[in-house]
């Protein structure tokens, strides 16, 4: 039970009382919108949790896309094996694992919300899954993203360093993602020079807030 006395009822409804009356005034200066600052907030506190999610498990995130170890597991084999061969799976999604024992955790971002649940569901099928943990992240429609998506497809997959190389594969190697505005990619690239060429030209897209490049070097 607390000590501090009772509480100043009337003191907290003149705080609350200044405090809306701020928020009002606010809202008439910026037009009265509303329902465009929750968006914008809702937005902004999405692409945060979407990016410190994958910066914390970063040692864990396992593309789906990318070889595994000589050693790996016979488990993680299998979670690769199926999330590859998933239908909707394109250069716009990105399917991740970790296993731990009998138990498999699904990360990542799709587009398409069918690609989370087709994942959980081709996963759980697999001799000697007992648990699956669903992590992957649906990415909001907006038509603004997928503007963004098409424009870094054809600057990145359009140079001819980097179309021969990578574009001719039936799941591509560079992953783009895109939430808000904000891009990630993914994948892995043959050198340090290939890396730096994608970033410039995922820089080079206009209207893109920012751009993590999560490229591996392979051998690195």
């Amino acid at each position: 039970m607390s000590n501090s006395g009772p509480r100043n009822w009337a003191g907290e409804r003149e705080v609350n009382q200044v405090t809306m009356s701020y928020e009002l005034t606010n809202t008439r200066r910026f037009g009265g919108d509303w329902c465009g600052r929750v968006t914008a907030l809702l937005v902004a506190f999405s692409v945060l949790c979407f990016q410190s999610v994958r910066a914390e498990d970063r040692n864990k995130h396992h593309d789906a896309f990318m070889s595994g170890d000589p050693g790996e597991a016979r488990i993680a084999r299998a979670v690769r094996h199926e999330l590859l061969m998933l239908p909707y799976y394109g250069v716009f999604d990105d399917l991740a694992f970790n296993v731990e024992g009998d138990t498999v955790t699904l990360e990542g971002a799709v587009v398409n919300p069918v690609l989370k649940s087709d994942a959980e569901g081709a996963v759980k099928h697999i001799e000697g899954v007992e648990r699956v943990v669903n992590n992957i992240q649906v990415l909001p429609p907006s038509p603004m993203d997928d503007q963004i998506r098409r424009a870094e497809y054809r600057a990145i997959y359009g140079d001819p360093a980097l179309s021969t190389r990578y574009g001719f594969r039936a799941v591509p190697a560079i992953h783009i993602i895109v939430n808000g505005g904000h891009v990630m990619l993914e994948g892995v690239v043959a050198n340090q020079a290939d890396k730096n060429i994608v970033n410039v030209r995922a820089n080079g897209v206009p209207g893109v807030f920012s751009v993590q490049n999560n490229l591996v070097v392979e051998g690195s």
